[in-house]
């Protein structure tokens, strides 16, 4: 009786310790995206754009799994390839973490030459996800 009782406990613990390890998802390690708002007065892609003209690129970065919300968005611009510059950084809130979206109204220097614009997006991961943007001021 006292080795049917053993069993039982022993095939109990078991049981409950492969039912607690097969319902933990592990985390696929994905990163975040980031997507531009396309349609009429948005640039989405490397444009030719005049001197001195505003223009806007909109921006959608979202998270690609459930618990690895975003953090940070940062956007940054170089000149001619010169070293880049800060644009916007964003510390992401709770109510962000999800998914930021925002538009980002800009001016072409008044000379020629080439602007590229870089967006990154963080997540609690740590992962980063980064796309670009080149405007080249004829």
């Amino acid at each position: 009786m006292k080795i049917f009782k053993t069993s039982i406990l022993a095939i109990s613990i078991i049981s409950v310790g492969l039912l607690f390890f097969s319902s933990c998802k592990k985390d696929e390690m994905v990163p975040p995206t980031i997507d531009f708002t396309t349609g009429a007065g948005y640039t989405s892609a490397d444009a030719h754009i005049a001197l001195n003209t505003a223009f806007k690129i909109g921006v959608d970065a979202k998270r690609t799994e459930e618990k690895d919300d975003l953090k940070t968005f940062i956007v940054t611009r170089s000149y001619d390839g010169a070293a880049a510059t800060t644009v916007d950084n964003v510390t992401l809130t709770t109510a962000q973490a999800a998914e930021f979206t925002k538009d980002y109204n800009l001016t072409t220097r008044n000379m020629a030459g080439t602007e590229k614009y870089t967006f990154t997006v963080t997540n609690k991961d740590g992962l980063v996800t980064t796309k670009n943007i080149t405007i080249t001021v004829p």
